[in-house]
């Protein structure tokens, strides 16, 4: 069996998903590879090698370039800001490693495109990290759509809310500055949305938005963990530089409407992402907090006995679900990452293509670029002018 050895950038919130992701893969799934975890890179020593101990790898880097360059790894995981994907990215695969890195692929679309050039030049597979994709109750929607199911789609309405940063003292994390991130809610957040729409819809024709920034300036960060942080003893106050909530409006190529609200303000939130479709036949309807079910509705049906019905997608039927546990035993968040892994490898092993891989990244930062160049110009903006 071939042997496929993961160096990975970042050990923080995607790292650990992702690290606890490749350990369980060889457990539940016959990928067609043996995974090791042969390098985690990271800029301070001695926290990269806390980490790399925690999560079972052999050994660690303090600089990407050194990571992309070693002849014992085979695929590079990154993990890191969006500021640094372009450039890993690019030298992982001049290096002639596979690539897959986490979402946006890029600050820019601009950016995303020579991400794309490089990897296809080099001949490497690439896979950008949308995960919610490998949801099985979100493929049974998909399955569904594509079987005609739902008939000519009208709708496709989405959110992603969250509360993290409601308190006006957290502090300026990475994920708040405009250099790093890249944008704040719809980069973060509304990049599954758009993910999302395109897999299961199809693409857009042209965007109009708004966005807001709630709170102008926040404390400088002293400690950050995941999605928690504590402020700077200096407490000092600094701009953020992001957008805190952003809203707007698609016309998709297939004639479809579609409406996408992105925030990290709604109270009461914690992961609550979600998404209604709309056709002429039926209409489905899926919320991540409840990630297990899919509610269906057959516009065929007796009106007597109409209505949504809820699936509960855990059947050795559903998608990826045989290789877990006995019906009704539920999966969670952190499957998404084995699920998506276990296409890449099967990929790598099989010598086939990879799904979603960087053109879909390239995808949705051309709408991602859209939504912005609209608000900044008041306007609709035709996608595929980005």
């Amino acid at each position: 069996m071939k042997t496929i050895r993961i160096g990975m950038v970042g050990y923080k919130f995607m790292g650990k998903a992702h690290s606890n992701a490749w350990g369980r893969l060889g457990m539940f799934f016959d990928s067609g590879a043996k995974i090791e975890l042969k390098a985690l890179c990271g800029r301070d020593s001695e926290w990269v090698r806390k980490a790399a101990d925690t999560f079972g790898f052999e050994s660690v880097e303090t600089d990407w370039k050194a990571l992309v360059r070693r002849p014992d790894i085979d695929l590079v995981d990154i993990t890191a800001p969006s500021n640094v994907h372009k450039q890993i990215a690019i030298a992982a695969a001049e290096n002639g490693k596979h690539v897959f890195c986490e979402k946006p692929l890029a600050l820019t679309a601009g950016d995303a495109r020579d991400i794309l050039a490089a990897a296809t030049k080099s001949g490497v597979k690439h896979q950008v990290g949308f995960n919610y994709r490998f949801t099985p109750a979100i493929l049974l929607a998909k399955q569904l759509i594509d079987g005609g199911k739902l008939g000519t789609i009208h709708h496709f309405r989405a959110k992603y809310l969250q509360d993290w940063i409601l308190d006006p003292a957290f502090p300026l994390v990475w994920r708040l500055d405009k250099s790093v991130a890249g944008s704040g809610s719809h980069g973060d957040l509304g990049a599954h949305l758009i993910d999302l729409a395109h897999f299961l819809v199809g693409g857009m024709k042209r965007v109009i938005g708004m966005n807001k920034t709630f709170v102008a300036e926040r404390p400088e960060v002293g400690i950050m963990q995941g999605l928690t942080a504590q402020s700077s003893t200096k407490a000092v106050l600094k701009p953020v530089t992001v957008d805190d909530a952003t809203l707007f409006l698609a016309e998709f190529d297939n004639g479809a409407l579609g409406s996408f609200e992105a925030t990290r303000f709604a109270a009461g939130h914690k992961n609550d992402m979600s998404f209604e479709i709309n056709g002429s036949k039926g209409s489905v309807r899926f919320e991540f907090e409840r990630m297990n079910e899919l509610q269906y509705h057959d516009a065929t049906d007796d009106p007597r006995i109409g209505g949504f019905r809820t699936i509960q997608a855990t059947e050795g039927c559903h998608p990826y679900m045989k290789a877990w546990w006995p019906a009704g035993h539920v999966i969670g968040y952190e499957q998404t990452f084995v699920h998506e892994f276990h296409e890449f490898i099967q990929a790598i092993a099989q010598n086939t293509a990879t799904s979603p891989d960087f053109s879909d990244g390239v995808r949705c930062c051309q709408v991602l670029d859209a939504v912005d160049q609209s608000i900044a110009e008041a306007r609709w903006i035709a996608v595929a002018d980005i």
